[in-house]
Order: structure tokens, then sequence, then C-alpha cells
């Protein structure tokens, strides 16, 4: 969190201002869209360091985790393999923490479904000291028991981010929403309880952001990282060629709320750049963003967000 201040009169008014990098990797995408995983590790060192500002990447990453942390990587699956985030993004941020001193096996990437991850690519492995990958509905996982409630939400959570992890990343696919208007590191929660289809009235708003406020989310969140290497500009969450846009970025936040801001202004410039009219247009601004800003879970201002942008 980074402060200004000006002077007002004879007071001297102090804005406390959330950082937000976004890291371009020209040429990390060929033009098969597959991924070169050198630039896409360049990628992560970047935006981790600079969004830290430590001086190397096990000590950006140990400020941010212990090393006897359970990591929790939230990966969203559901847009098949055209628009989930590649198993290189996922494996490669994993393996980057476990460099870091984490252990492998204390690593879990993870979604709704062992179906959702094997049609985005991914080999499931629950056992062993290596970095792991499965869903919830895995035998011996599944929901727990207990249903949270909190304002509007009532749910039963995944084991996952219930018990099996201890600090959790959100790495979410930055992409347009029927309903929300964006999707990204605060929807992507949503696939964390079982009954996200309850959620989805008044354009998801209050529900995203009374969800991320929950104990099992709120205090296990360390970091958001939006996949923007292909960003849905419109008609999202599903695939639709006529409008993905290679787009090659990274965007790291610890203010969760921020980092879907500057995500929705991405979005926002690639629909006025094809002539498309913007989300607000269209009634699918995510207001959800502003009622998290009113609930003191991040900050939704242009004004209060430094935009840092890098390129490798």
């Amino acid at each position: 969190m980074l402060t200004t201040s000006f002077r007002e009169s004879n007071f001297i008014i102090v804005i406390k201002m959330s950082k937000v990098i976004l890291v371009k990797g020209k040429g990390v995408l060929n033009q098969r869209r597959d991924i070169d995983s050198k630039k896409l590790l360049s990628m992560y060192k970047k935006g981790i360091q600079t969004l830290i500002g430590k001086e190397n990447l096990k000590e950006s990453f140990l400020s941010l985790f212990n090393k006897n942390d359970r990591v929790g990587i939230k990966i969203n699956t559901i847009g098949g393999r055209k628009l989930s985030s590649k198993p290189e993004v996922s494996l490669s941020l994993a393996t980057l923490l476990a460099e870091s001193g984490l252990q492998k096996k204390n690593i879990i990437i993870w979604d709704r479904t062992n179906r959702e991850l094997k049609e985005a690519g991914y080999y499931l492995n629950q056992n062993g000291n290596e970095i792991r990958v499965f869903g919830t509905d895995t035998n011996g996982v599944g929901y727990d028991n207990e249903l949270i409630s909190h304002y509007n939400i009532g749910s039963l959570f995944s084991s996952i981010q219930a018990r099996f992890i201890t600090a959790s990343v959100s790495l979410a696919v930055l992409k347009d929403h029927g309903l929300a208007g964006v999707t990204a590191g605060m929807k992507n929660y949503f696939g964390t309880v079982h009954n996200p289809n309850k959620y989805h009235d008044f354009n998801c708003n209050p529900f995203i952001a009374e969800l991320f406020e929950t104990d099992f989310i709120k205090r296990k969140h360390k970091i958001s990282i939006l996949d923007a290497l292909i960003v849905q500009y419109h008609r999202g969450p599903s695939y639709h060629s006529k409008w993905a846009e290679k787009y090659e970025t990274l965007i790291f936040g610890l203010d969760p709320v921020a980092s879907d801001f500057v995500g929705w202004q991405v979005i926002e410039k690639l629909r006025a750049k094809k002539g498309l009219p913007s989300l607000k247009e269209e009634k699918r601004e995510p207001v959800y963003l502003k009622t998290a800003e009113k609930m003191g879970l991040g900050k939704a201002t242009k004004d209060k967000i430094k935009i840092i942008e890098e390129e490798v």
C-alpha cells in the first residue's frame, strides 16, 4: 500500500493508495497462442518483485507466505482449453513458490471439478511430494458440512479452501461476464462454494464482495494475479474467438478490489477500441467493486490506485 498526501487549508490529508502492476510480455504467445515459458517466468518475477518491492523473488514471496503455509492456487477452468489459465501459467507460479522455499507437496492448484481441470489440459495429482492438482469433487475432498452464513451468503465451502490450505492465491482469467460485467480475481472465489448459481442476481452485487469477506477467503487471500494473456472482452464468460484479444499481460495486486478494477479498465479499453459500448451502457457495470470498496475490502476509485506498467 502506498500513501500520498496533499494540503487542504491547514490540514494535511493522507490518502492510502493501492499498487497494481501490469507486466506486458510481448511475444509470450506465438501465433498458435502457445506460451513461451521463459518469457512467462520473467513476467512473474518482474510483477512480484515490483509489487512487493524486495530485492529478489524469494524475499518477495516469503513476505507473503510462511515456509510452512499450505498454498492453494485457485484457477478458473470453466472456459475450457481456450479460455482457462493454461497449465504452464499456474505450474510456473507453483514452481517459483517452491523455489522460494515452500514445500511442493503443500502447493495445490485447484478448481471445482476434475473434469474441468482435465478439459483445460491439466494432469491430476493428489498424492506424493510434488505439486498437487485436483478438484473439489475428488474422492475424500468435497464440501464441508458446516453452512457458512454471512449477510446474503449461505454456502458450503470446498474442503480445499476451508481446511486443506492456509493461504490462497486467486489466479483468475480476466474476462467479460454477461451478468457481473467483469469476472476476475474476486469472482474467481465463486468456485469455492457449492451454490454459486445463487449469487448471480443484480449483477452479482453484493454477493461477490460478501463472499470475499467470509473468513475462509479474506483471511487466507494473499495476492490476486489476473491472467490477461488472452482477454475475452465481450460475450463472456464463454469463449468467442471474435472477441478474444491476445493481450499478453499479467496483472498483480495485493488489493483484490484494485486488481479487479484495473482488469475492468483493460476490458473497457478493448471494448472502446473495437467500437463496443461500455459495460455501464450495457447495464453490466461491475458495481460489486464499489460495494467491496464501501465494505473496506480495497480501492475501486481511480485516483486511489497507482498503476505501474512494466514490460519484459
